[in-house]
């Protein structure tokens, strides 16, 4: 008999022949439905005033919004925040579908350049899967389609989310990331990113960029 089989036979005898089968099937039933936790009123609004609150409250934490009608008018949003910026007309993308399906050829002066950051890239594009409107979050996987070195590395990171994808709260966007990819199957990263890199360790001054980007702008679309 091995240690762990005499300390387990050990508990078993001091539980006085309680019923194994019995202790299972509650445990099992009790995992099946976790209880809910209360969630905040807050973000619990209509389709427009839920996108509204996740705007005011990403401005909130510094981060800076475009809102744009359909996703053709995506690369003139990104074009814009670089002009306005007098940044490098160019920009770090993956290999996101829905990034690489945009009409980037009428923005002919754009840079496209694919793949994960090295480290050397003024501005990086990622396509969050949701938001959360109550804190102004973006919920970000990580895997090829977003690289997680674009939302860390450049300087300037340029978020795309899609309005139907902003809920209201943090437990709704976790129950959507557990149905998207399943028991077993989730990414290896989940990066919730609220607004830019920031730290107040020294002399308890708040520094954008500490850590990270020291901008973020966001692309609302629809």
């Amino acid at each position: 008999m091995t240690p762990r089989a005499a300390i387990l036979g050990k508990i078993r005898s001091a539980l006085s022949g309680a019923d194994d089968a019995a202790r299972r099937a509650a445990v099992e039933a009790r995992l099946s439905k976790v209880p809910k936790g209360v969630i905040p009123a807050r973000g619990q609004l209509d389709d427009v005033s839920r996108i509204d609150l996740f705007c005011a409250m990403a401005e909130k934490v510094t981060c800076t919004v475009a809102r744009v009608r359909s996703h053709d008018h995506v690369p003139k949003a990104v074009s814009d925040y670089l002009r306005a910026r007098n940044l490098p007309h160019a920009v770090r993308v993956g290999d996101d579908k829905r990034l690489k399906s945009l009409p980037w050829d009428q923005i002919k002066t754009l840079e496209i350049r694919r793949g994960a950051s090295d480290g050397n890239d003024e501005a990086g594009l990622s396509h969050a899967l949701a938001g959360v409107a109550e804190t102004g979050t973006l919920v970000l996987a990580s895997g090829k389609d977003n690289p997680t070195t674009i939302n860390f590395l450049p300087e300037h990171h340029i978020v795309v989310v899609d309005a139907k994808d902003i809920a209201g709260d943090l437990e709704t966007v976790m129950g959507k990331v557990r149905r998207k990819f399943g028991k077993g199957e989730m990414p290896r990263t989940l990066n919730l990113i609220t607004g830019p890199s920031r730290s107040g360790d020294i002399e308890q001054k708040i520094i954008l960029g500490a850590h990270g980007p020291r901008a973020v702008h966001l692309i609302v679309v629809g």
